[in-house]
């Protein structure tokens, strides 16, 4: 197996999520507690009688209410951006930037309504994180889990709040998250450190004045993506290279302690952020609480999130928040030399910051290992015995177009007929382009070893799970071998929903067996993935296949007969993977 230590150019810059109106405030207050709760500015640790913090979320969720949201997607052409910039084309949420926060409580259901008027592309939208246990039909992945909605067409779906935390949702049809079908997710619970203050959610993302779709089109024909033309917080910045927009402004009350809920939404930037003069303390990595300690910086990979909270301790004044991306571009590069938000004060002067702070420590777009989740978790590790069968091996092929493979397959799915379909049928002849990987037993670990023949990082996502990542190695490491394993901790290690594989390294990831349905695992940079960078773990097909309730087996066959009968006609043809790539014609 090979490992190039350098691929000269290969990355020059970063990908795009963004566009559209400038974002909403990204100031949210909490929502009234049931009355008898126990959740306040000074017990943060409990949320209602029975539940806290350290409550077991895969075991128990609290008795919960049902939240109902109608969204619509549609589009727009010559669209004036947050940073006063215009743009040739976008596609929104309620005609928002981001899209509308969806806001729910521990224990809730959760219906949404999505209306596709789009012109002539199909949507599905991902609940990023939510874990689906005995829901998989509404994960919401085309070609996966469902055909794409039509446009013209809606769908509803349901979800059930189990866990608790910071997320987002997208699009999962092609790049269209990048055009603007995005936003957040706050699932309102318990914390592992008090505060007195909710920020609410929090996006920082990279943003490009081209759609998604022709910078797509671009990397498949070279692997080089261009630098991004913004860095957007919550949705706003100033344009970097002339006039108009404006700096997103978070507003800190003296004194107090102030949740805020980083998220990056990004399609290719991964990056640390830090705010000038000022530590934070974490308290929750995706959608998993964890010992809080204090930091002066955090990083994030696509994807990911990471709950923290700020004291509002220094002199009032204006202090600001930056973003840093390092690794020689790898982790991605902007024209906007000096990606930055504002932290003020309130009784501050409406003036920028003088003092932009000292750069934080390079961690070489690598996430930490150090995070220690609450509720804990052991893996046994004596069982886990390397081999070919649980390898996955990631190359990049540029011989004809541009593709990323998982051990030599470029994943390509069928939109008019999800993998699925083939569970309800009782198919086993999957495609070979499907790249399905079958786990058959239950309630067992299973153990993954992901290798990268590229000198690119790669954020990792797995549908449906938090895996636990028992270690990771330094970045052109070469293969995993036998004696790395005393690397690996078993012991209550990070879990979470993303993670970063190194350049020319490895990352070994471990689930347990006990949500039956068929999950993506998927390199979350958008034209990674709409290269083939993906598999389908396919958990426990019989009892998947139980599991699928009549109303929504009726429902997925209406949505693809729709489906069908629009594409037979459909100027649009599929072209890529089908996950992450809109086709236009360029």
């Amino acid at each position: 197996m090979r490992f190039p230590t350098s691929l000269t150019g290969i990355m020059t810059g970063i990908f795009f999520w963004g566009l559209a109106t400038a974002a909403p405030s990204g100031l949210q207050t909490l929502e009234p507690r049931a009355a008898g709760s126990c959740h306040s500015a000074t017990s943060r640790a409990c949320w209602s009688s029975g539940y806290t913090v350290q409550t077991d979320y895969e075991q128990s969720t609290p008795p919960g209410g049902i939240k109902t949201f109608n969204w619509e997607i549609t589009e727009h052409d010559n669209w004036q951006g947050p940073d006063g910039r215009v743009k040739s084309k976008v596609m929104l949420v309620n005609n928002q930037y981001p899209g509308p926060t969806l806001t729910a409580d521990w224990g809730d259901t959760i219906k949404v309504t999505i209306k596709n008027s789009l012109r002539i592309n199909g949507t599905s939208i991902h609940w990023h994180g939510f874990r689906q246990f005995g829901t998989n039909i509404q994960d919401g992945v085309n070609g996966i889990t469902e055909c794409p909605i039509p446009p013209g067409g809606s769908k509803t779906y349901t979800l059930k709040a189990t866990q608790y935390g910071t997320s987002w949702y997208h699009s999962h049809f092609s790049a269209q998250y990048g055009n603007g079908v995005v936003g957040s997710i706050v699932i309102n619970g318990p914390a592992s450190s008090n505060y007195d203050i909710d920020l609410g959610a929090y996006p920082i993302s990279d943003y490009y004045l081209r759609t998604a779709d022709q910078i797509v089109g671009d990397t498949m024909v070279s692997p080089a993506p261009p630098a991004s033309d913004n860095v957007l917080f919550n949705g706003k910045n100033i344009n970097p290279v002339g006039s108009g927009g404006e700096y997103s402004k978070l507003t800190f009350t003296p004194g107090k302690r102030h949740r805020l809920r980083f998220i990056n939404p990004s399609v290719e930037h991964n990056y640390q952020v830090s705010i000038v003069g000022h530590n934070m303390t974490v308290i929750s990595t995706d959608f998993v609480p964890v010992n809080s300690f204090s930091t002066d910086n955090v990083f994030l990979g696509v994807g990911q999130r990471v709950d923290v909270t700020i004291d509002a301790s220094r002199t009032i004044g204006n202090y600001w928040m930056n973003v840093t991306m390092y690794a020689n571009n790898f982790c991605g590069s902007s024209v906007n030399t000096f990606p930055a938000a504002i932290v003020q004060y309130a009784g501050a002067p409406n003036t920028n910051p003088t003092d932009k702070g000292t750069l934080p420590a390079n961690t070489n777009c690598r996430d930490s290992l150090d995070y220690v989740p609450v509720v804990t978790r052991q893996a046994p590790l004596d069982t886990f015995t390397p081999n070919a069968s649980d390898t996955l091996d990631i190359t990049l092929e540029t011989s004809a177009l541009v593709s990323w493979k998982v051990n030599n397959s470029s994943m390509v799915v069928q939109w008019d007929k999800p993998i699925i379909q083939y569970v309800m049928d009782g198919n086993t002849s999957y495609p070979t382009s499907e790249n399905v990987v079958v786990v058959s037993q239950p309630n067992q670990w299973t153990f993954w070893v992901v290798e990268n023949e590229s000198p690119i990082p790669h954020p990792l996502h797995l549908h449906g799970h938090d895996f636990m990542v028992l270690g990771a190695s330094a970045a052109n490491a070469g293969a995993f071998t036998a004696a790395d394993k005393t690397q690996l901790k078993a012991n209550n290690p990070v879990r979470r929903d993303v993670t970063m594989l190194p350049p020319s390294g490895w990352v070994i990831l471990a689930f347990k067996a006990d949500n039956p349905g068929n999950w993506l695992f998927h390199c979350h940079i958008a034209w990674h993935v709409a290269g083939g960078l993906s598999v389908d773990f396919l958990e426990r097909v019989p009892e998947q296949k139980a599991l699928i309730r009549q109303a929504d087996s009726t429902a997925f066959n209406s949505n693809c007969a729709a489906w069908r009968k629009y594409y037979a006609t459909s100027p649009e043809k599929q072209m890529d993977s089908g996950l992450k790539m809109r086709e236009i014609t360029i």
